[in-house]
Parts: C-alpha cells; sequence; structure tokens
C-alpha cells in the first residue's frame, strides 16, 4: 500500500527533476554558451590570429589581434585551440607610455593580459604560419609547436592584420606570405577533410587581391577583406585625430575594419548575430568615411554567412545591461549609456601614411634642439626621401620597358574583377627577387608596386630583361 501511496509522489518529483534539469541546461546554455546552439555536437573552434609586422609604429597590428584575442577567450575558446602570430615587440617597447599593456580603443582596457606567445620574434614565419593552418607539426620550427589540429566536424576561424600589397601579405621576417601560396594551403586543407567550414578576416591594403579569382565556393570558406584589390585599408584612432589616442601615445591604435569588426563583437551577442549582419555592419563603418575609407569585399562561400557568429568566434551571454539593447544582430545603434565599447565616429588615416604619421610625431615628442629630436628628423627625412626614390625607380623601369608613353600604364593597370591579380605566380616571384637583387629589399611602402610585377608578367616579360632594365635604372649590376 506504501508503494502505491508513494508512486504518484515519486513520479511528480522525478517530473520536477527533469523539469529543472533542463532549466538548468537552457540556462547555462544561454548564461555561459561558448558557440553555436549544437556546439557540443558540431565539433570544436578552432582560430589562427596574425598581427604581421613589427616596430611600435606598427603598434595598430599587435592591438587588433589582442583585442581579437579577448574576444575570443571571453567566447569560451580554449587557448588550447587558439593559435597566436605576433613579434611580440610593443608592450614592452621603449616608446609605449604604458609599459606591458596594449590598447585598441582610447577608453580600452588592456587587452594584452593573457595573450597566448605560440610564435613571436623570428618564429613568426610564413612557413610555420602555413603548416599551423593545416595541422602539421613536424613542418614547425619554433615557436610553441600549436597548430591547428583540426577535424571534419571543426570551424576555424582566421584573422589577419598587418600591411599588405597587391597578391602579398606582409611578414616580419622577410618572408611575405604570397596570395597563391595561401589559396594552395587553403585548397590543400580542404582536401585533407579537417574542418566543416571557415571564416577568414583579412585587414590589409590591397587584401581583396589576395582572394580575387582564387577562393573557390565549394571549400566551404567565406572570406572578408579590409579593401578591394585596388585600394588602401585604413588606421584608426590616430595621434590629431578625432577621437585621438591618450595624449601620451605617438601611433595609431588600430585600424579601421578590425576595429569596426571587434567593437561590434563587443557590443553584440554573436548567438544572435550572424556573419552576414556583421559583414554588412563593418562594411558600412569603414566606407562611411568616404574617400577616408574603402571598400569591405566578401569572397568564397557566402551560404554559410546566415550561420551565427557564435559558430566561429565563439559567445559570451555575459553582458552588462548597457549592451541590452544590441543584441539584435548589429542593428543597435551603439549608444547605451556606459558602454565603453560604443563605436566612436573617428577619422581614419590612410596605412601608409599612419607610418609617416608615427615620425612626424616622434619627432614633435622631443625638445627642439635635442639629439633624439635631431635623430627623428633624419629618421623622417629618409623615410620620405625613401619613398620619393621607390616610386621614381618603378616610373623609369615601366618606362625603360614599355616606352614613354605606355610605362606608366603598364605599371598601374589593374585586371579586371574575377580575375587573380597575375596568372604565372612563379614569374611573378621570379621578378619580385629579380628586382630585390638589383635595386634593393623592398619597404613595406616599396610593397605597395607590387601590381607591377604582375603586369610585366602578364605582358610575357622575362627575368633577363627586368634584370638588365633594373641594373641599369639602380645602378647596381650584379
Amino acid at each position: 500500500m506504501a508503494f502505491h501511496h508513494l508512486s504518484p509522489i515519486l513520479i511528480l518529483l522525478l517530473g520536477i527533476q527533469l523539469v529543472e534539469s533542463r532549466l538548468t541546461h537552457e540556462t547555462l546554455t544561454t548564461t555561459f554558451a561558448t558557440s553555436s546552439k549544437n556546439y557540443g555536437d558540431e565539433g570544436t573552434n578552432w582560430a589562427v590570429l596574425v598581427a604581421g609586422s613589427r616596430g611600435y609604429g606598427n603598434y595598430r597590428h599587435q592591438s587588433d589581434i589582442c583585442h581579437a584575442y579577448q574576444i575570443l577567450k571571453k567566447g569560451g575558446l580554449k587557448d588550447e585551440n587558439i593559435v597566436v602570430f605576433m613579434y611580440d615587440d610593443i608592450a614592452q617597447s621603449e616608446e609605449n607610455p604604458r609599459k606591458g599593456t596594449i590598447i585598441n580603443n582610447p577608453k580600452g582596457a588592456d587587452v594584452y593580459k593573457g595573450v597566448p606567445k605560440d610564435y613571436t620574434g623570428e618564429s613568426l614565419t610564413t612557413n610555420n604560419l602555413l603548416a599551423a593552418i593545416l595541422g602539421n607539426k613536424t613542418a614547425i620550427k619554433g615557436g610553441s609547436g600549436k597548430v591547428v589540429n583540426s577535424g571534419p566536424n571543426d570551424r576555424i576561424f582566421i584573422y589577419y592584420s598587418d600591411h599588405g600589397s597587391p597578391g602579398v601579405l606582409t611578414m616580419p621576417n622577410d618572408d611575405d606570405l604570397y596570395a597563391k601560396d595561401f589559396i594552395n594551403t587553403l585548397k590543400k586543407k580542404h582536401l585533407m577533410g579537417t574542418y566543416k567550414s571557415m571564416v577568414i578576416y583579412i585587414e590589409a591594403c590591397e587584401a581583396g587581391s589576395i582572394f580575387e579569382g582564387l577562393l573557390q565556393k565549394e571549400w566551404n570558406i567565406y572570406a572578408t577583406t579590409a579593401s578591394n584589390p585596388d585600394e588602401s585599408s585604413w588606421a584608426t584612432y590616430c595621434p590629431g585625430f578625432d577621437p585621438s589616442p591618450p595624449s601620451e601615445f605617438d601611433t595609431c591604435l588600430g585600424d579601421l575594419y578590425s576595429v569596426a569588426w571587434l567593437e561590434d563583437s563587443d557590443m553584440h551577442n554573436a548567438q544572435s548575430e550572424t556573419v552576414e549582419q556583421q559583414y554588412e555592419v563593418v562594411k558600412k563603418r569603414t566606407s562611411d568615411g568616404g574617400e577616408h575609407g574603402s571598400h569591405v569585399m566578401e569572397y568564397g562561400n557566402t551560404d554559410f554567412s546566415k550561420e551565427h557568429l557564435s559558430s566561429y568566434i565563439g559567445s559570451s551571454t555575459l553582458v552588462s545591461s548597457s549592451h541590452k539593447g544590441h543584441n539584435k544582430g548589429g542593428k543597435g545603434k551603439g549608444k547605451g549609456k556606459g558602454n565603453k565599447h560604443n563605436p566612436i565616429s573617428s577619422t581614419p588615416v590612410e596605412q601608409h601614411e599612419a607610418d609617416i604619421l608615427y615620425l612626424k610625431r616622434k619627432v614633435l615628442r622631443e625638445p627642439e634642439g635635442s639629439i633624439k629630436r635631431t635623430e627623428a628628423q633624419k629618421e623622417l627625412d629618409a623615410a620620405m626621401s625613401h619613398r620619393e626614390h621607390v616610386d621614381r625607380t618603378f616610373e623609369d623601369i615601366g618606362k625603360t620597358l614599355f616606352g614613354e608613353e605606355k610605362g606608366y600604364e603598364m605599371i598601374k593597370t589593374v585586371r579586371s574583377a574575377g580575375q587573380s591579380i597575375v596568372d604565372d605566380w612563379d614569374c611573378f616571384k621570379t621578378l619580385v627577387e629579380t628586382y630585390k637583387t638589383h635595386c634593393g629589399v623592398l619597404s613595406t611602402y616599396g610593397k605597395k608596386h607590387m601590381r607591377a610585377f604582375a603586369n610585366m608578367c602578364n605582358d610575357g616579360v622575362q627575368q633577363a630583361q627586368l634584370a638588365k632594365v633594373a641594373s641599369q635604372v639602380c645602378g647596381r649590376q650584379v
């Protein structure tokens, strides 16, 4: 009899326990979710973060990457699944007024704390980057050895921030990443079947040239770039422009496209905002300046851009009350009271001009008549003189190869949309090396002329022809 009396009670208790269990699961999923709703069933999130520059004047690139790490970490990604490439010479630089910290916003907090030092200094190489993406530990030289050891159900997020040029992403140890090599790596990763889908964000000048006519839809990769194949990207939060960084900073804190997606991610719940919605937000903010802005582009497979951002950058719904009005997939106005990550209407600076701005600020920082001011002025004068020399060199090479009338056109010609900048990438690399042999290493500014080599190849110019002309123009016969 007692059994029959207790059975309904037990059933009721069991029912209550089941409901509580479900509520607890839903509450934890809503409050502490680390990826998309089916995260556990669909695999692991991986991320590769790359700052391809070095030097305090390039503060903004490492700052972007560190901010991205904080977003991923807050979103629930584990350090073991985040591979970070950064030279790591900014936080402890003598020029850093806030030693040991890095900020990405004039009012922002430190984004450097906790960032893994996987590949720094001399280990920040193109070889290590491509090996890490492929999960090839045996090909790694130096660094932590961490790689993207992904499986067929995993999603991968790759973010690069630095200088770029037609067909090339800059790396700090004179081993730049050519678009074709990057594309071949992505193709190999696809053929290995070791990811479900991939999202790539590229902050660089002429970034569209990395994917234009090269990235295939069937690889299930979606990429956005800060610029089209024929324009600069822009720095932001620069000294002397509104809003400026704190007065003690002489360099730009971030890049316009990067800050746009980073601050959007700070404000919005990645479980409700889609990849496509963020693209539209970033596209608008990056181009709002008209001539002082760039055209954000998208490439590859756009079908899965309707997936939530949480599928790639994780998600934490532990947002402050000031963010609640923005958790509508990019539709918020960014005016929430007390929200320190609200997007700020800023005046951007073209990437190459940001480098000169930094040098000018260095001059002004030092007392008149001081040795340091004299040295800073010499550095600025040398940079300006170098730019004039490089521009003149390429004009002279173009005129010598193609004639007075056609020369300038040939080194500047942009191919039609849908075509990669060059057909023969081996020729492209060979001509670049030939130029370096006779005219010296290409600086970050000099690389803006990389399209000239592509156009030479497309027009049938051979190595011997360029070698002869370059030796004449540069006066360095070898």
